[in-house]
């Protein structure tokens, strides 16, 4: 059996030693519903609450400004149509991007459904939104703003700070679906005028099943399931209070370590890209090259199948993405690589490599190798 060597951070991490010991007594001894009066139920809820202010403390909000979810997926869900639905009276119109992950993209689809009108704004070849096409796309029924802060697939981070300032300056609400870049990045909501944002635990080394969502206070928005009155009213359901105590503590963790972990996985980075254009022909690295997130490698092999070398590598050990985990199995080169215009006998080839915390040069090293290997490999079957 070969030693398994992950490169697919952006689709999930493991959970860190420290922060599962810090959810366990929430399974088994502190079992207690936090809305339950009494003591075990108390405790439950004092512990939420300390998460809630870790969170809260990472992106340098107010706790009360933090609501648990399940998932990046339904934080996106709650802030894009709460937001919509509760100010529908002021206007119907969004903006967006074409290279959104598709939880902010299907929403708003759904959204259109209902009458929402919906512009989805172009990105240049590496992955930018165009500022001036965002400007030129208000208008006065214009309501939301809603761009990624960083992509899932080529690791591009949008100019947050310049679209925070044209929002604010048309008093429209700006979203940002952080789900990569919190953990791996410095986010300051009330720097960048950021009024909402979503986040996932499973993104940096905490649990799966359990998201967050800021929204500052003042913006109006209201829930989208109905049920019981936790998170203020505006998420029903029993609180996931291990998930979330394992969520604070591994927020806690990256912040504590964010310098360091980002000055690793920038070397290994630049390393990577640096070796693979050097021994490999015909490639193609997408994303900007410096406002990308620290281990984002995302890479084009001319003439290859991504999804026959992915399962070479898998036999040996290595992990890695042809694109986002949410749409592995479309044979179809991505919404995010059409949009920067990758050529077709690119992006068939495109494979994403995103770092992480255990991974060592000598990991790197051997996928160059094997990656090399199999690429070769590949492109001489193909003439056979």
């Amino acid at each position: 059996m070969n030693k398994i060597r992950y490169f697919d951070h952006s689709a999930t991490t493991f959970v860190r030693d420290d922060v599962l010991r810090e959810m366990i007594p929430y399974y088994i001894t502190e079992y207690g519903n936090p809305s339950s009066l009494y003591g075990l139920g108390r405790r439950a809820n004092k512990a939420k609450e300390k998460a809630r202010q870790y969170v809260a403390n990472a992106i340098n909000c107010n706790p009360n400004e933090i609501y648990f979810t399940s998932c990046g997926s339904e934080s996106d869900n709650l802030a894009i149509k709460g937001i919509a639905y509760a100010n529908k009276y002021k206007g119907n119109h969004i903006i967006t991007s074409k290279i959104e992950h598709p939880a902010v993209i299907n929403t708003c689809r759904t959204l259109e459904n209902e009458g929402f009108r919906v512009t989805y704004l172009n990105v240049d070849k590496d992955g930018i939104v165009d500022l001036n096409e965002l400007i030129n796309s208000i208008t006065n029924t214009t309501i939301l703003v809603t761009i990624m802060y960083a992509n899932n697939e080529i690791g591009t981070i949008e100019p947050i700070e310049e679209i925070g300032k044209i929002a604010k300056m048309h008093n429209l609400i700006f979203h940002t679906d952080a789900v990569q870049a919190i953990g791996n990045i410095k986010v300051d909501v009330k720097k960048l005028n950021i009024d909402s944002l979503s986040m996932s635990a499973h993104k940096f080394y905490g649990p799966k099943g359990v998201g967050a969502l800021y929204v500052k206070n003042g913006i109006n928005f209201q829930k989208i399931q109905d049920g019981g009155h936790q998170e203020k009213d505006k998420r029903a359901g029993t609180e996931n209070v291990a998930g979330i105590v394992g969520m604070g503590k591994a927020i806690q963790i990256a912040e504590n370590n964010l310098d360091e972990y980002n000055k690793k996985l920038k070397y290994l980075r630049e390393y990577l890209i640096t070796e693979i254009e050097n021994k490999i022909p015909n490639v193609q690295i997408n994303g900007h090259r410096n406002k990308r997130l620290p281990g984002n490698v995302n890479v084009s092999f001319k003439d290859i199948d991504a999804e026959e070398l992915l399962l070479n590598l898998d036999s040996i050990g290595i992990c890695a993405s042809a694109g986002s985990a949410c749409s592995t199995g479309n044979p179809n080169p991505s919404h995010v690589l059409k949009a920067i215009g990758l050529q077709n006998e690119y992006s068939k080839g495109t494979l994403r490599i995103t770092l992480g915390d255990e991974n060592t040069k000598e990991d790197v090293n051997y996928l160059l190798r094997n990656l090399k290997y199999f690429v070769d490999k590949l492109r001489e079957n193909k003439i056979n």
